[in-house]
């Protein structure tokens, strides 16, 4: 059901909640996604595609991928590669054939850009939901949020047009401040022995890790930390350095793809935090040589690549490591084996 979900969803780009309207309505749908008869009640919330797509990880896509590509050779009758393919030249076996491209990118996600305040007051209007929920299902009384003024103080900092070092250390301790005081209310309340819902506790748990990052922030007067939350809806998302001019800093998942001599893509390497895309050259190389049986002829890639490490592996096995040398754009520096 959640394979049978997500490709319908993707072959006509529904929404989540267009998705289970449309799968309702449509017996056919429905028997796509391996329902035994028509049912008129949806089969699953909407909420519950998230959960679906979790399931699917990265490395499930790219053993998928393999898998298409090992199809694509078997529908060309292509023969599997080896390395001793012509016995009469011995010769051959250590032949280094193609090319093997690789360079690290980071696939954006599309969320607003992350400012501590706005986060701040974000999180604030979180938990006054929570708080409210609170009262409302167990008949508590309702505590004192100060939400106008709250409110009041962010859209007064988020109006004005010049914001100074002073200015912005102001509004974040009134937002600290907002944020500890709600907490400290929902602490209470758990403590007293009421307990949250199962929805509420990620969050909550998100928000906590939210403030303790902010308030060490704002004591330390330093702008950054480890595995800095940037969304609170999407917290695993980490801000990634790519040193480009429209976009020094982009938010999601950086991944090192190869290309083969083919045009075929792969992915190498895919995380949300940050990391030295040197580390995956050896382990591209290899993984060449086991779907092809042969070294790749020249490794195209960055400086960053050319590690003395990865310059001695690819002399050691005769691979030519070529790329653009820095600080003269378009010019190549090789090291040949």
């Amino acid at each position: 059901m959640a394979l049978g979900a997500l490709i319908i969803q993707t072959k006509f780009q529904y929404s989540d909640r267009e998705l289970v309207e449309q799968i309702t309505e449509n017996p056919y749908l429905q028997y796509f996604i391996g329902l035994p008869g028509f049912r008129e009640e949806a089969p699953f919330d909407a909420s519950t595609l998230v959960l679906f797509r979790k399931r699917i990880s990265a490395e499930m896509l790219m053993e998928v991928n393999e898998y298409l590509l090992a199809h694509k050779d078997a529908d060309n009758n292509t023969p599997p590669s080896s390395g001793n393919s012509d016995d009469t030249d011995p010769l051959k076996e250590d032949t280094n054939k193609g090319t093997l491209t690789l360079d690290a990118t980071c696939a954006p996600a599309n969320i607003r850009y992350p400012q501590d305040i706005s986060l701040l007051n974000e999180a604030r209007e979180k938990l006054e939901t929570i708080i409210y929920r609170f009262c409302k299902s167990y008949s508590l009384p309702l505590p004192r949020r100060y939400r106008k003024r709250a409110r009041k103080d962010y859209l007064a900092f988020a109006k004005s047009k010049k914001h100074s070092a002073k200015n912005i250390r102001k509004a974040l301790r009134k937002q600290l401040g907002y944020v500890a005081r709600d907490l400290g209310y929902l602490e209470k309340f758990m403590s007293d022995g009421y307990a949250m819902i199962d929805k509420e506790i990620s969050l909550y748990l998100t928000i906590i890790t939210l403030y303790e990052q902010q308030k060490y922030m704002y004591d330390n007067k330093v702008h950054s930390v480890e595995h800095r939350i940037v969304s609170i809806w999407q917290p695993w998302l980490r801000p990634i350095v790519r040193g480009k001019v429209k976009a020094p800093v982009e938010f999601g998942a950086k991944f090192d793809l190869s290309l083969d001599s083919e045009g075929y893509g792969r992915i190498e390497k895919i995380s949300f935090e940050a990391y030295n895309e040197s580390t995956c050259l050896l382990k591209a190389v290899e993984r060449f040589k086991e779907r092809t049986g042969y070294y790749p002829e020249r490794v195209l890639a960055d400086q960053i690549y050319r590690t003395r490490e990865n310059r001695s592996y690819c002399k050691e096995h005769g691979i030519r490591l070529s790329g653009p040398k820095l600080g003269r754009p378009g010019a190549k520096t090789r090291v040949s084996g």
